[in-house]
């Protein structure tokens, strides 16, 4: 299937109308056509959106957690789960939780879009929508320490293994302060990464001009014109009917 090359701000719009759209809406009927579409254009656009679903496999358990707690509290509507006298399920808040869930959903795979685009893509087209470059910057190194982190605790957890510990036929409770052990270190290691690159950027002489040039610049053509255009008319149509 081949890609479709869209600017990044046209995907930003799409992720910011679709995600609004989610918070908006309450009924389930019009959160299951928005979670639709955003499936449709994020499989368009030749997202890993298959791989990204297969990893939030791992937090399910604890979305579906949420969820049933969210419901538990609410005491509206009809019982349909009760101890005696006390009402611990109701279809409200069945309802509620399902709406949590496609909301959260809505989001995940609008973030997925994103993922068609690079760091830098993104980052460059916040700054020409007019984001501050330092805000910009520190987004990005963000999402690039994230891996480190990533390496470092699975490292970690490695040297662990290797010296008897099993985490997963630990008890919780020392499951839980083995984890709080490891922070401190890689707490340490990211405050030293973080002095590392604040030299770094000094001596490139890093803000040294109230502008910076960009080697890449985005530019939008008719089919980013045309999809924002499609988008808005869709969304205005969308909040008309429903």
């Amino acid at each position: 299937m081949k890609q479709i090359n869209i600017d990044p701000r046209t995907k930003l719009a799409i992720v910011a109308l679709l995600s609004t759209l989610g918070l908006i809406y309450k009924d389930l009927l019009s959160l299951v056509i928005i979670l639709s579409v955003a499936i449709l254009i994020a499989l368009a656009l030749n997202s890993n959106f298959i791989s990204v679903v297969s990893r939030l496999k791992k937090l399910l358990g604890l979305i579906l957690v949420i969820a049933i707690i969210q419901s538990i509290f609410i005491k509206e509507g009809n019982s349909v789960i009760s101890l005696g006298s006390v009402s611990l399920l109701t279809d409200i808040g069945i309802m509620k939780a399902t709406e949590f869930i496609l909301r959260l959903m809505i989001i995940i795979v609008s973030s997925v879009i994103l993922t068609t685009s690079t760091s830098r893509e993104i980052i460059q087209a916040l700054i020409q929508m007019g984001l501050p470059y330092e805000i910009a910057f520190m987004v990005s190194i963000s999402i690039r320490f994230l891996p480190l982190f990533k390496d470092e605790m699975r490292d970690m957890v490695v040297a662990l293994q290797l010296r008897g510990i099993d985490l997963k036929k630990i008890k919780l409770k020392e499951k839980l302060l083995t984890y709080k052990y490891l922070l401190l270190p890689i707490t340490a290691n990211s405050i030293l990464r973080a002095r590392e690159l604040a030299t770094a950027m000094e001596m490139k002489a890093f803000r040294a001009y109230p502008k910076r040039s960009s080697y890449k610049i985005l530019k939008m053509n008719k089919i980013d014109y045309l999809i924002i255009t499609i988008s808005l008319i869709g969304a205005w149509t969308f909040i008309i009917i429903f």
